[in-house]
């Protein structure tokens, strides 16, 4: 009763002392004593097991559950006895008993304090092998606790100073990926999880489902609790069948009324849920090439293609303004839950690999020839390697749903941010002509215009991620300026574009760094009339080309962050900054540049600040990009400047010798040299 108020009240006015009989039961070594009579047959001595009642067994699990519900300090002090939490894995083996199990397990790997090493369950490999498909989903959910980073809160271990520390001090992959290639090495593991991901409604076995479903999605955030009812249905069902009795007892028991409408697809979500969030997990892990081509050979895209209408996105669902984070365990309805775990696993799938292309079905792959043949230029290597049989089919792909979709959402809806991130994504990496123009053929430019100038949005998470898509899809594609300009006709909404870009360059600098980009490529295509036409008639490239323009973002990117407040969503102020730079040293015009930078800060009355904070950014670059191979890719894809001559830039401004016009150093007077330096070194 004790749990039961815990779970259908509002969780955070009850207070520990509101349950005194949990409270008792557990002072007096109720606790032990269950976990005692649950292990004693494994802690004899005897040739022959002893083997419990499964009842009995099922008993001791459910208040053991109700007790965790109800004190904290339980569910810490079954999670710190390791040879109970392996010993509740060998109790899985048991389908009677399975999903009392299951829910426990739950509960106690969530506090524990230790991630566990999968590899030391006994014969895991066997236990995963004998599990229904329902039971896997349900393991699942047991499986995200051991195979996700710890999430380290939004505090100073964000920062890339922190993250550096911490990877020189832990250079051995970490006990999650460890856990991530025991689980690959399950025998068809990943293409169960396809399967399960993919199924129908129709395919999903299981329980006669009672009623249709819409308000009680808040209390059934667990697909275990979920399961519990229709376990208690199903044998109520059962036993009524057996009663003669003229109305059936399930009919009259409160459980009818508890039970939601539209079961069976509420159920099918929930266990969807949680398949994808594992498979986006070993998506984005060490393993990334091993689990893709898994993913490709199992079908698994177009197999959520085919869902996307009938179950994907069935209904249009109202979300608050809340960005949900990347712990799926949410507090949201399955719905919205199954929606954002969908997005981001399109996101995490084309995330700078060739497999993108696996989002479009047959036609519009020829699309994209098309498109390339048309405009005189080579076809996309990885698009050649498509394997045509693994595509979507039907009449439209999978990022062509996303497109229709994301267009009918709601301004503020945070919907929009995962949408957006999962088309930015399809589109990074090094640029393809064909891949924004299928886009821009389909509305998406003007789409994002609305929604930054027209519609009245004021999510940062939004409107940042539509910055960044719109960056990649305008960048060196000088038909999206084209197209930018007939929209943005009037000077009000440039006006508009710009105050949306300037309230906050965190959020926007990748577009900014785009425009400075084409801009520059542009610049050298002065035999091209069509080229020519855009950079005289676009208003966009015109603001950009005028250099005070420049040199004002320039000022305020340097500005806005410095090496004890860097993370990987502000470094890319820092690239920014430096782009800007590179394409000034190209044309001869660094020490402009840095006389600007000085004049400006001497006008604010403090000499030294701005440029011995730059200094430091670039120290940091330095120790930063040099060491990791990856983000220096990302960095030559995305602006199509060799490493080389970033490295280079970056070694000429923080030269040593005072009188290169080149050196920052140049341009700080000697009593403000190192203005900072010290607190760096700390």
């Amino acid at each position: 009763m004790e749990a039961m108020s815990f779970v259908t009240e509002d969780r955070k006015t009850i207070q520990e002392s509101t349950f005194p009989n949990t409270h008792t039961f557990d002072l007096f070594g109720g606790v032990d004593l269950l976990v005692e009579l649950l292990m004693r047959p494994t802690l004899t001595m005897q040739k022959k097991k002893a083997k419990m009642n499964d009842d009995l067994v099922k008993d001791c699990l459910s208040i053991l559950y109700n007790c965790c519900i109800c004190a904290d300090g339980v569910t810490k002090s079954l999670a710190a006895r390791d040879d109970f939490v392996l010993f509740l894995f060998t109790l899985m083996t048991n389908k009677e008993t399975f999903l009392q199990t299951a829910t426990l397990m739950e509960d106690i790997l969530g506090v524990k304090k230790e991630m566990i090493h999968l590899d030391s369950i006994p014969n895991l490999s066997g236990l995963v092998q004998s599990f229904d498909q329902q039971q896997l989903a349900n393991f699942c959910r047991i499986l995200s606790v051991t195979i996700s980073e710890p999430d380290l809160g939004n505090d100073d271990k964000h920062t890339l100073l922190a993250k550096n520390a911490q990877q020189k001090r832990n250079s051995s992959p970490s006990r999650a990926e460890v856990n991530q290639v025991t689980l690959l090495n399950i025998p068809e593991f990943i293409e169960r999880l396809c399967k399960l991901a993919t199924r129908k409604v129709s395919e999903a076995t299981g329980a006669n489902f009672l009623q249709e479903l819409e308000e009680w999605y808040t209390w059934l955030d667990n697909a275990l609790v979920l399961d519990s009812l229709m376990q208690m249905a199903t044998e109520e069902a059962e036993q009524s069948s057996t009663e003669s009795s003229d109305e059936s007892s399930l009919a009259t028991s409160p459980l009818r009324h508890r039970l939601p409408p539209s079961m069976k697809i509420v159920h099918e979500i929930m266990y969807k849920v949680e398949v994808l969030y594992v498979l986006c997990v070993l998506l984005m892990g060490r393993q990334r090439n091993q689990v893709h081509k898994m993913l490709a050979e199992f079908r698994l895209i177009p197999g959520l293609n085919n869902l996307f209408d009938k179950l994907i996105w069935r209904k249009y669902t109202v979300t608050n303004h809340v960005v949900h984070g990347q712990n799926e365990n949410c507090d949201c309805s399955p719905e919205i839950s199954f929606k954002i775990q969908f997005l981001r696993l399109l996101q995490s799938f084309s995330d700078h690999h060739e497999n993108k292309y696996l989002l479009l079905n047959s036609q519009e792959l020829n699309e994209l020839s098309a498109i390339s043949m048309k405009a005189n230029i080579p076809e996309v290597e990885a698009l050649v390697n498509t394997d045509r049989s693994l595509v979507c089919d039907g009449k439209k792909g999978l990022l062509t749903r996303l497109l229709t979709v994301m267009k009918r959402e709601p301004p503020d809806s945070s919907f929009r941010f995962w949408q957006a991130r999962a088309v930015e994504s399809f589109l990074r990496g090094a640029t393809s002509y064909a891949d924004q123009m299928f886009l821009l053929k389909r509305g998406l430019l003007e789409h994002i215009l609305f929604c930054i100038i027209d519609s009245g949005c004021t999510s940062r998470d939004v409107l940042q991620s539509y910055f960044d898509l719109l960056g990649e899809l305008m960048k060196f594609n000088i038909d999206a300026f084209k197209r930018f300009n007939k929209y943005v006709n009037a000077p009000e909404k440039f006006q508009m574009f710009l105050t949306q870009i300037n309230s906050s360059l965190v959020d926007s600098n990748m577009l900014v760094r785009c425009i400075v980009l084409s801009l520059d490529r542009f610049q050298s295509q002065t035999e091209d009339v069509k080229v020519v036409e855009v950079l005289s008639e676009c208003c966009l490239l015109s603001y950009m080309a005028r250099v005070e323009n420049r040199l004002s973002f320039l000022f305020r990117l340097v500005n806005i962050i410095n090496v004890q407040t860097l993370t990987q969503e502000n470094v890319s102020c820092l690239n920014t900054s430096l782009v800007i730079l590179m394409l000034a040293r190209r044309k001869a015009k660094l020490p402009f540049y840095l006389s600007a930078l000085r004049e400006k800060e001497y006008a604010e009355k403090y000499p030294g600040c701005l440029l011995n904070n730059f200094r430091n950014l670039l120290r940091f670059w330095q120790c930063h990009y040099l060491n990791k191979d990856k983000d220096s890719t990302c960095l030559e894809n995305s602006s199509c400047i060799p490493f080389s001559y970033w490295k280079e830039t970056v070694s000429v401004l923080l030269g040593s010798d005072r009188t290169s016009l080149c050196a920052i150093a140049s341009y700080i007077d000697e009593p403000f040299m190192d203005l900072d330096r010290d607190l760096l070194e700390d």
